[in-house]
């Protein structure tokens, strides 16, 4: 790519493709190698850490969203950004289960219709978009799942709040120190990611959530099916 070709955009983030035509691919190549295997360390190391501080939690966790899953109810999940993208990847895998034996099992995410989002966020705060679907889709008995890296997000901390008080079982996955969602005495099970870097945390909270979908399962077929 030429000067004449690139935008200021190019130049900032490619720096590289800029050096007079003189950089060596081979030493982007080992730089993009070791970024690589620096982010695989932290991911697992991550990941061994949680499971050592949480790994007790996560079966309790598990085992009561399959009782809760066994009984009838519906999970509902939510999240802010990435968060939110986590939380339609833990609905699409119940409704939609990547293994043969596996029964889907019913969950909706609270971030998929765009029209209520925006609607209450205009309307009554955006605080409250995900409150106002508590109330309307929760059932006592029901499972509700807030998504937050901080555990500071006012949204998931009312949802989860609006969620105790209607009789839902209430999990939160967090990060950094689990802010104050780990200390709200409306959350039935908090598991945090503890970390201070929001992809690793992200990456630690998807392990969590695929790990618990794969316990449920498992007392589910060691059970009666729902």
């Amino acid at each position: 790519m030429s000067e004449t070709e690139s935008t200021e955009y190019d130049r900032l983030f490619y720096p590289f493709l800029f050096a007079g035509g003189k950089a060596d691919i081979d030493d982007v190549l080992a730089q993009v190698r070791h970024s690589i295997l620096e982010k695989c360390h932290e991911i697992v190391e991550l990941r061994r850490n949680t499971f050592a501080q949480a790994g007790p939690l996560i079966v309790t966790t598990a085992e009561a969203m399959a009782h809760a899953f066994h009984n009838g109810a519906t999970l509902l999940a939510f999240g802010n950004g990435g968060s939110a993208t986590d939380a339609q990847d833990l609905v699409t895998d119940l409704i939609v289960p990547p293994f043969p034996d596996w029964s889907p099992l019913p969950a909706i995410a609270l971030t998929n219709d765009i029209a209520v989002i925006t609607a209450i966020g205009n309307d009554v705060g955006f605080e409250n978009v995900f409150t106002r679907q508590i109330i309307a889709f929760g059932r006592p008995g029901d499972i509700a799942v807030g998504i937050s890296t901080s555990g500071n997000s006012l949204n998931i901390l009312a949802a989860l709040d609006q969620a105790k008080k209607q009789g839902l079982l209430t999990i939160a996955l967090t990060g950094y120190d689990g802010g104050k969602v780990k200390r709200s005495p409306a959350v039935d099970f908090c598991i945090n990611a503890a970390n201070d870097h929001i992809p690793r945390i992200q990456e630690g909270q998807a392990t969590v959530y695929h790990t618990l979908i794969e316990l449920v399962h498992t007392c589910l077929q060691q059970g009666e099916r729902p």
